[in-house]
């Protein structure tokens, strides 16, 4: 093999391994409870548009809390989305949350407070 074809084969694999490694738009919701402590087990809804979420239909994605109050959604697009937590007799109702508009290929990151 000469060096060129050696040089190429390299570059052909970084460039391989690079595609692989692409980081999708991605969110994080963490949920707290009014004092501020995370809430495992809690239901996360997101929605594309405020009629949606007002109606409860067409739901993107659905997650529930980790053991640390985080749900992850990914294969996101870069939009603001509306959001419904729920866990028991508490959510965040009334609070028209919505996240910013999320950063492409990135992982975002909101906190909601549920009561």
């Amino acid at each position: 093999m000469t060096n060129r074809s050696v040089i190429f084969a390299l570059l052909s694999l970084v460039i391989v391994l690079s595609a692989f490694q692409i980081i999708k738009t991605t969110l994080h919701i963490t949920v707290r409870d009014e004092l501020g402590n995370t809430v495992e087990g809690a239901t996360v809804k997101l929605f594309e548009t405020e009629d949606d979420y007002l109606k409860e239909e067409n739901v993107v994605q659905e997650a529930p809390t980790d053991k640390y109050g985080i749900a992850k959604f990914k294969d996101l697009k870069a939009m603001s989305y509306f959001v419904i937590v729920r866990k028991d007799d508490k959510d965040n109702s009334g609070g028209g949350e919505r996240t910013e508009v999320l950063q492409a290929k990135r992982i975002n990151k909101v906190t909601i407070v549920i009561q």
